[in-house]
């Protein structure tokens, strides 16, 4: 069955892997970002989150409130606890100093595998697009994705508005 799955698989999909791999490994040396930059990657990753909720359970409205659910409470939960510590404004470079991590190449690959597993389940059972229970799991989980995602670019964008601010305050 999983080799079958496999070679069912259409070939962009492990582009896309490999893409989503290069990437999080590039974040997990420390580097100079433009804020457009570190900020775009998480919301584009958020945007492909909603959209496969709302193109795979769009007969099913509790699954975008889930999905808006799990956002919520991760975007709450990552914020609040400061889990992108690290990050600084530099003022001469006018740009991002981002630590490195792993935790991005973490959540593409969950990502990654959780729209996997919920494409091939789809597939193998059509019916499940009618599953509240499925719908509003998968979007509980892509939003909980979501919500970690726009944290990263919140405290990005945040980082950088407050030195910004703190300078044009001195004019």
């Amino acid at each position: 069955m999983y080799i079958s799955l496999i070679q069912h698989t259409p070939h962009w999909v492990w582009g896309v892997l490999a893409a989503l791999i290069v990437l999080g490994v590039r974040q997990s040396v420390p580097r100079r970002r433009s804020l457009r930059s570190a900020t775009s990657l998480p919301l584009v990753m958020t945007v492909f989150s909603l959209y496969g909720v709302a193109s795979d359970f769009a007969h099913e409205p509790l699954a975008l409130a889930a999905w808006a659910l799990g956002a919520g409470a991760l975007f709450s939960v990552m914020t609040t606890q400061g889990a992108w510590r690290g990050v600084r404004w530099s003022q001469t470079q006018q740009s991002l100093i981002v630590p490195g991590s792993w935790l991005p190449l973490a959540l593409y690959l969950g990502l990654f595998c959780v729209k996997f597993a919920v494409g091939a389940m789809l597939a193998m059972h059509p019916a499940r697009v009618d599953d509240a229970d499925f719908a509003c799991l998968t979007g509980l989980a892509y939003g909980a994705f979501s919500g970690v995602f726009l944290s990263r670019s919140y405290a990005m964008w945040r980082i950088a508005r407050h030195v910004l601010t703190q300078d044009a305050a001195l004019w």
